[in-house]
């Protein structure tokens, strides 16, 4: 019995989202390339650095089997990847605004081409710690999870420049879908009743409904039926928000409606789908 959802696809979505984020940087006027956003130290030019960098590294791993991953002593994934990643924006603050949009142009049907030959169903060829730390994630989970850390800093980008955009359901909602699958390891502290089950309900147009039930002595992600032990709702901005960190836990329980048991709905409102 999987913990996970059912197969979201989102390979024919990274041309789509490509194409959003490269229409926005083409459009930036220089001053925009250095407006502060919400990652800490960063500019504009240097998350669009970490863009290329993520590009970069999957086509080395997954297309070429390259690793090049070289932890210090005692250095955990996250502080590996907080290292590394600093020191590749440091080395592309030398790149032109010009050379970073050629280099994703260019970089990005390679990545799209790796994606499509992906059998999802098959295990990740990197696990998804944000879900699982003891079960190997599917394959259409780790894409997924590629997927929402692109979008995720365009809408970075965007906030920095203020310039919405990239939110229609198409594009945003598998993100939200993927983020849902942390559901279960957000609860994994709280062991309940056989049958025990909470939803997630996301408003807005991109939105949607999701569910965790306690099974066969852990969380997983169910269909929702019944009338759960516990329930959130909030908006899909705060959702989206909250589960990359653009927020808060506590800014993000003051904007979620809750009900039920009080511990399963103060883990919810901590849920994180991304590395940290």
């Amino acid at each position: 019995m999987s913990i996970f959802g059912p197969v979201i696809d989102v390979r024919p979505l990274f041309p789509r989202e490509r194409q959003a984020l490269l229409g926005l940087l083409r459009d930036l006027a220089p001053a925009d390339w250095s407006r502060a956003t919400v990652c800490p130290g960063w500019d504009v030019h240097d998350v669009v650095s970490h863009v290329l960098n993520d590009y970069m590294r999957r086509l080395s791993g997954a297309r070429d089997g390259h690793s090049g991953a070289v932890f210090a002593d005692d250095e955990t994934l996250p502080a590996y990847l907080a290292r590394t990643n600093e020191e590749f924006v440091r080395a592309g603050r030398q790149l032109s605004a010009r050379l970073q949009i050629e280099l994703l142009e260019h970089l990005g049907p390679q990545l799209d081409a790796v994606w499509a030959a992906h059998d999802l169903e098959a295990p990740a060829g990197l696990n998804v710690s944000w879900a699982a730390t003891d079960v190997v994630s599917p394959c259409w989970l780790d894409v997924g999870r590629e997927y929402t850390e692109f979008w995720v800093h365009q809408q970075q980008v965007r906030d920095a420049v203020a310039r919405p955009g990239a939110t229609e359901p198409e594009l945003m909602a598998p993100v939200l879908a993927v983020f849902a699958q942390a559901l279960p390891f957000t609860l994994r502290a709280h062991d309940r009743p056989e049958g025990t089950a909470v939803v997630l309900e996301v408003r807005g147009p991109a939105g949607g409904r999701w569910s965790a039930a306690w099974r066969a002595g852990r969380w997983r992600m169910a269909e929702p039926h019944g009338r759960p032990a516990a329930s959130v709702s909030m908006d899909q901005d705060t959702f989206w928000r909250l589960a990359s960190r653009g927020i808060g836990v506590e800014e993000a329980r003051a904007r979620a409606e809750v009900s039920g048991d009080p511990e399963l709905t103060a883990a919810m409102t901590t849920l994180l789908a991304v590395v940290a």
